[in-house]
């Protein structure tokens, strides 16, 4: 009898703390060869200030969110640069940014696996913390040259009721951004974000994680 009470206190303990998290999100960050050594401080810079933003940093906490750092490049080549980690006050979150600051670069000079990244995506959401929304956030300057295809993982992750949206960093005349809103996104309320050049990255990487947490977080409420 004591034993079936302790294992239905642990499941009670266990539900309330997957629906205390509102939010996992996964920000996948392009470190192909194209992105060189400027370019990819930039994204990093970039994407630990967003973070750190005052509006991003209340949301997170509300949603006591866990959220985690993917870097990507070509086929099998895909790294938690930093892994799942809760934000539910402003020391958590500021040791979330500081990680970003601190973590190091995957890759140098690979292609670019879009596929792969979203499939290996897929399984750090299901190995994951157990959040009631899951937000894939790609970001990326190129279209998938390598491995599987997009669709593949894309198609996955919708299953899994994951929302994948995308920032775009345009560098040359492709639409790079029609071909996300083809091949990369999915889910309701998927959207797709343009920088045009990397100059452009860190103010819209804030407007997405300012779309993507805050904004969805108010909706609910």
């Amino acid at each position: 009898m004591i034993l079936r009470l302790c294992a239905f206190l642990v499941f009670l303990c266990q539900a309330a703390a997957a629906r205390a998290c509102d939010l996992a999100l996964l920000l996948a960050v392009d470190v192909s060869g194209s992105v060189d050594a400027t370019e990819y401080d930039i994204q990093m810079s970039g994407l630990s200030a967003g973070l750190r933003d005052g509006i991003v940093v209340e949301a997170l906490i509300k949603a006591e969110a866990a959220v985690a750092v993917m870097q990507w490049t070509g086929a099998d080549r895909q790294v938690m640069s930093v892994p799942w980690m809760r934000v539910r006050n402003g020391a958590e979150a500021a040791a979330l940014a500081a990680a970003v600051d601190a973590a190091p670069r995957g890759w140098r000079r690979y292609s670019t696996a879009i596929g792969d990244a979203l499939t290996r995506a897929a399984h750090e959401f299901e190995a994951g913390p157990k959040c009631r929304r899951m937000v894939l956030d790609v970001s990326g300057d190129g279209p998938s040259n390598e491995g599987s295809a997009p669709d593949e993982g894309r198609k996955r992750l919708g299953r899994m009721g994951v929302t994948v949206n995308g920032l775009v960093i345009e560098t040359d005349e492709e639409d790079l951004t029609g071909y996300y809103w083809e091949n990369v996104i999915t889910g309701p309320g998927a959207f797709v974000v343009t920088a045009n050049g990397f100059e452009e990255y860190p103010k819209r990487i804030r407007q997405k994680l300012v779309r993507e947490v805050a904004q969805q977080l108010s909706s609910l409420q």
